[in-house]
């Protein structure tokens, strides 16, 4: 189903064009770059992120939408840009990327609770980090052995790693509401990869 300017979304693209109106930054830019993405398939959950940063003397800002359908993750991020030599005016520029559940490879959750002597409580902060094996990072360090008193050279040991896409979010900036959506999407992302890896 391809939007048009007369026609609402309805069901649940409705809801997710709802939350990116709330998070108020560039919403039409936004939500025509996600809707484009999911195109027409079942939204089964989405998280809208929005983040302001400080760069030099000014206030940049980016939106991170990740939306999961039946089949696939659809991650989507807006950035703002001043203009340059290809483009004299202000202009935004949207890249999304549709991940196949079946290609997802490993699903991490970080959460912080302070205070955990107290029981069990809200995290307060979070962190999703999906991998999919589209970047890699290889980090080596030089290979040793057991013997203090041994200088031979024993090549590189290294650990390769998936770390595609990672989002953090924390109640002191966004809101304990922030840090629960978040906690709720990768809990619905992990339960439709459990039977695709």
């Amino acid at each position: 189903m391809r939007r048009t300017s007369t026609t609402e979304p309805t069901g649940d693209l409705a809801d997710l064009k709802r939350a990116i109106d709330k998070a108020g930054y560039y919403p039409e830019v936004v939500f025509d770059g996600v809707a484009t993405a999911v195109a027409g398939e079942e939204i089964v959950d989405f998280y809208v992120h929005h983040e302001p940063t400080i760069e030099h003397d000014e206030v940049r800002r980016h939106i991170t939408v990740a939306v999961l359908t039946p089949s696939r993750l659809i991650l989507a991020h807006t950035d703002e840009h001043a203009g340059d030599d290809l483009l004299p005016q202000p202009y935004t520029s949207t890249s999304s990327e549709a991940i196949a559940l079946s290609g997802v490879k490993s699903v991490v959750v970080t959460r912080m609770v302070t205070n955990p002597t107290k029981g069990a409580q809200p995290p307060v902060e979070a962190v999703l980090t999906i991998g999919w094996g589209g970047v890699g990072r290889l980090d080596l360090e030089p290979a040793g052995c057991a013997d203090p008193n041994c200088d031979a050279d024993h090549g590189y040991t290294g650990v390769l790693a998936s770390d595609d896409f990672s989002l953090r979010v924390s109640a002191a900036a966004e809101g304990q509401h922030a840090v629960d959506a978040l906690l709720g999407f990768a809990a619905s992302l992990s339960a439709h990869t459990q039977g695709t890896r």
